[in-house]
């Protein structure tokens, strides 16, 4: 197909704190060194920050760097960290613990990173960047050789048949110098070209969690402006790595979120279901009693650490930000560590252009990388995630020894094994009950969906696709009692049956996905594949 073609000197796959970061840093490198670098971003979302979600509480390090006049020109970091709380929950009661030492917030802010992404665009456009919001990333463009000179988006306007519409537009060929997936978790290009230059040999697999989030407007006297609450315990079994975090914002706001790591073993388990079961407890409710949730999201996270960190350069291209796995577990924060791979990547590359640099790799951002505060602050926090499959208590008890004792400098690194191979048959585990939503304080999958604006064009081929699908009833039902339908927090898959009850097939409700992935992370038999649907279509996710 004959398709229009744009040159760039660098493409940038994703909108995120990352690719809007490195996208800055170059440009500001150009201006440094009179010299023009031309770059592009694309992002899936309708608009920057559209598919951004996360807790958040942003360490501004990273941002210091980048555009130490922060305060002055606008950045919405309004709402200093004010206060910390740590507690185990019981069914009935909580307990407080003393806050680790990674997780105290002195310095941070609460903020919504969707709205510091639209903000970091308006900076990156001042700057002359071209950002396209509402087109994916579909297919990746070699030259002879092999290496990466770019990619191709998505054909718009083609239906569930694969033939174009009467709004049919074919993709553009987006050429470039370099290519930088900022995809965030699991992001499928991220996915093709792990695979076809082994970026993940020698390393350990990554290891995920699935991170669920409420925006709640609450009654002003319960708002307490800056309060951070973080809690571990009840409702998860102490074998399953999770916790959750309610975050005080300004106007009355209140972000609450829960974890749940994707290595857990009962198929039974729902992580939906968990989120709104905990917010039943009564420490926590009298937080949202007479308040009104607003938005609602989903998304995996990469937890692995320093050890499933893959190779980060091929030729032609880099992976930076959560697209490679930089998220500080024990801190659960990932916004000043994405933003720090996208200025030192954007610095590497930067210096190949300006010197005419022939070599297509460029491996100086590796280099640079293990030089940084980045590397350091990840590899002291190596062992805490993998140790909590030891379970909850073994875990905060070697923790505390390694980060208060030996100071994260053990001479011993611990390993990982990949989340699916970690499920359960079901006859082997005991089925979970869930309480019915009483639409106060719990709610369920649909009308959470409809308040994360999730919208895709319902005749488009399907993107979640099954490479055999036999295997949703004769395995994942069979052995599993289909978990697919209870990990997807958005009610996408669903067994269906006839009349009598017999008959069982897999119906994919598509149109629901908010673009988690968890199902291509957590199938047990690695069937199910993500790829990108129309562009602009997904959740639309307001101040998240």
């Amino acid at each position: 197909m004959e398709r229009e073609r744009m040159e760039y000197d660098v493409v940038i796959v994703g909108a995120g704190p990352s690719g809007l970061s490195a996208a800055i840093r170059l440009k500001q490198m150009a201006v440094k060194n009179e010299q023009e670098v031309s770059v592009c971003i694309i992002d899936k979302g309708s608009e920057v920050g559209a598919h951004i979600l996360s807790g958040a509480v942003v360490e501004p390090r990273a941002l210091d760097e980048l555009l130490p006049d922060w305060k002055e020109r606008g950045a919405p970091l309004n709402t200093p960290a004010k206060q910390d709380s740590f507690f185990f929950l019981t069914r009935e009661t909580s307990y407080r613990l003393p806050t680790p030492p990674q997780m105290r917030n002195c310095g941070n802010y609460i903020i919504s990173l969707g709205n510091l992404c639209r903000w970091l665009s308006t900076q990156a456009e001042e700057l002359g960047v071209e950002i396209y919001p509402g087109f994916a990333a579909f297919d990746v463009i070699y030259n002879d050789v092999g290496t990466v000179i770019g990619i191709v988006t998505g054909d718009m306007g083609v239906n569930s048949k694969g033939n174009p519409t009467a709004q049919f537009a074919s993709g553009i060929e987006l050429h470039a110098r370099y290519t930088m997936l900022a995809e965030g978790c699991h992001g499928s290009m991220t996915k093709v070209l792990s695979e076809r230059f082994k970026l993940r040999e020698g390393v350990d697999p990554q290891t995920y969690g699935i991170g669920l989030k409420e925006l709640w407007e609450i009654n002003p006297d319960k708002h307490q402006v800056g309060k951070i609450i973080h809690t571990v315990g009840w409702p998860l079994e102490s074998s399953t790595y999770g916790g959750s975090f309610l975050y005080h914002m300004e106007d009355n706001q209140v972000a609450v979120g829960f974890v749940v790591g994707l290595g857990y073993e009962n198929p039974y388990l729902s992580p939906f279901e968990e989120f709104q079961r905990f917010k039943t407890h009564p420490d926590i409710c009298k937080t949202f009693e007479g308040g009104k949730r607003v938005a609602y999201g989903a998304r995996a996270i990469s937890a692995g650490g320093i050890q499933s960190l893959p190779k980060l350069t091929f030729p032609g291209g880099l992976l930076i930000g959560d697209a490679a796995g930089l998220l500080n577990m024990p801190k659960i924060k990932g916004t000043h560590t994405a933003m720090k791979s996208g200025i030192l990547a954007a610095d590497s590359v930067f210096m190949a252009i300006k010197t005419g640099s022939k070599v297509d790799e460029v491996v100086d951002y590796d280099k640079n990388l293990r030089q940084s505060w980045l590397w350091e602050e990840l590899y002291r926090v190596r062992n805490i995630k993998p140790s909590f499959s030891w379970g909850l208590w073994a875990a905060i008890a070697y923790s505390a020894i390694d980060t208060y004792l030996f100071r994260g400098k053990v001479p011993w690194t611990f390993h990982h094994k990949p989340d699916h191979v970690k499920l359960k048959r079901a006859s082997e585990c005991q089925m979970i009950e869930y309480q019915k939503p009483d639409g106060k304080i719990s709610f369920d999958r649909l009308s959470s969906v409809f308040i994360s604006n999730t919208n895709h064009e319902e005749d488009q081929p399907c993107h979640l696709t099954l490479k055999d699908p036999a295997i949703p009833i004769r395995i994942n039902l069979t052995l599993y009692d289909a978990p697919e339908q209870r990990y997807c927090p958005a009610g996408v898959y669903e067994i269906i049956r006839d009349a009598d009850g017999n008959n069982p097939k897999l119906q994919i409700n598509a149109q629901n996905c908010v673009h988690c992935k968890t199902c291509d992370i957590k199938d047990p038999t690695q069937n199910i594949n993500w790829i990108t649907p129309q562009g602009g279509d997904g959740p639309n996710y307001p101040n998240m």
